[in-house]
């Protein structure tokens, strides 16, 4: 039996909505980094990308375990000598752009530094509020939260 190599024209990509509205970020993040990727998939092949495209709505409700909120502080630096900047989970998720924190969040679980990593992101969209604008695409809803009991946190 040979192992069967999909090749990109043999790709049909579905499209997948999840609402974070109360679900764990790590969790969340994971499931949609399998999904990116296309490793759900039985056909699944590492060098092509056969993941879904997945929006998701509600980012700005994610929920974050223990005392992330406060002390999970996410560093850059500016280029200049003393340059360090630092801002909490907490101020980013209450700031103009939470959709940030999950974009993050799936890119770091990606691979690094790769041309396929970054087309899969591409695959990513991320809003912080109720609406999205891919309604016509009649994405399939997936709830991860009654994938496990730990995938969902009440406030």
């Amino acid at each position: 039996m040979k192992t069967f190599s999909m090749k990109p024209a043999d790709v049909v990509k579905k499209w997948v909505l999840i609402d974070a509205d109360g679900l764990v970020l790590g969790r969340l993040a994971t499931l949609v980094a399998l999904r990116l990727r296309g490793k759900h998939r039985p056909n699944y092949t590492a060098h092509v990308d056969c993941g879904d495209n997945v929006v998701i709505i509600n980012a700005e409700k994610v929920q974050l375990t223990g005392r992330k909120r406060e002390r999970e502080v996410f560093y850059w630096h500016t280029g200049y000598p003393g340059g360090i900047k630092g801002r909490t989970l907490g101020k980013i998720l209450d700031g103009k752009h939470p959709n940030r924190v999950i974009e993050k969040a799936v890119e770091r679980m990606l691979p690094k530094d790769s041309a396929l990593a970054r087309r899969q992101l591409g695959n990513l969209r991320v809003y912080a509020g109720a609406e999205h604008p891919h309604a016509a695409q009649q994405p399939e809803v997936v709830d991860i939260a009654s994938l496990n009991r730990k995938n969902s946190r009440s406030a």
